[in-house]
């Protein structure tokens, strides 16, 4: 401290010299009311126009993040929509392939159905077939044992049967013959 006061005795002594260091007492004052003219300027003049553009870009932020929030959510319910319809056609998919899986085994059984139809008429026809084919064959062959019988006959006999109806009933005696022997012979077995 002693320096200090050293120094400032120093200056008072001078006096006359002024140090660049410290200023005037008048330019202090000059410059306190500069600056207080420029602050009351600045308060009523800049000040108020700084806020308000202050003031407009927070209220478009805030708006920006309310359309933000507004989308988000809109996105937010478009996904949950898209999901729900996913679902919703998921679920359709699996309805129209059971559905599809049902429809074959309906065509599956009604197929089915005909086949067995068509397999019992096929039977029916062939039974058909086989009876009018056994009875040709029974009438045949009766036309061929009646002519050897009456062949038979006429060599055992000595005399033609050349007599058709003498030939009938002699042919339909020996068979009705034959079969009530193979009656029997069935019903002894």
């Amino acid at each position: 401290m002693t320096t200090l006061t050293q120094y400032g005795a120093v200056m008072t002594a001078a006096g006359a010299e002024h140090s660049p260091l410290i200023p005037e007492w008048a330019d202090i004052i000059w410059s306190l009311v500069v600056v207080v003219v420029i602050a009351v300027v600045f308060r009523k003049l800049a000040l108020p126009k700084l806020q308000a553009v202050l003031d407009e870009r927070a209220a478009k932020i805030e708006g920006g993040m309310a359309k933000a929030e507004q989308a988000q959510a809109a996105a937010d319910e478009a996904k949950a929509r898209q999901e729900e319809l996913l679902a919703q056609a998921r679920a359709e998919a699996a309805r129209t392939r059971e559905d599809a899986r049902e429809e074959g085994k309906a065509i599956v059984a009604e197929h089915r159905v005909k086949a067995t139809e068509e397999a019992a008429r096929i039977a029916e026809a062939a039974q058909r077939q086989i009876e009018a084919e056994r009875q040709a064959a029974a009438v045949s062959l009766r036309n061929d044992v009646g002519d050897l019988a009456t062949q038979l006959a006429s060599k055992i006999v000595g005399e033609s049967l050349a007599d058709s109806a003498v030939q009938s009933r002699v042919v339909d005696r020996f068979l009705d013959e034959l079969e009530a022997s193979q009656v029997s012979a069935g019903a002894e077995g």
